[in-house]
């Protein structure tokens, strides 16, 4: 997935520092959306996020070109694991790490959330 970083996803925007460069929190949802991505799951069922373990290594200015990429490498069962990476459009690699997701049947999941 390809995103053009502006000025909504900065970390001063985010509220995850106060420079104009990609959030941290913005990078890292862009790697689960990768990971959505990569999944063909009938409409009964979802995953959900459970686990992130990312590192934010390069900064990247307002206009630059982030790929994000998510590579299943583990499944059991209903546990999933990927390995993810961000590269701007000079092929520095911004971000890298693991996303674990659940599979989840998405009536049942959503039936067992508290109401507030």
């Amino acid at each position: 997935m390809t995103h053009t970083v502006g000025d909504a996803d900065t970390a001063a925007a985010l509220g995850s520092g106060d420079l104009p460069v990609l959030a941290t929190p913005r990078a890292l949802a862009w790697l689960e959306a990768a990971t959505c991505a990569a999944l063909d799951l009938d409409d009964s069922r979802t995953s959900v996020g459970t686990r992130v373990e990312v590192e934010h290594i390069a900064a990247s200015p307002v206009g630059a070109t982030i790929t994000a990429t998510a590579d299943l490498v583990h499944e059991d069962g209903r546990l999933l694991r990927f390995r993810v990476a961000a590269h701007d459009g000079h092929g520095t690699l911004v971000a890298h790490g693991e996303v674990r997701r659940v599979v989840v049947d998405r009536t049942r999941f959503l039936e067992r959330v508290p109401r507030p």
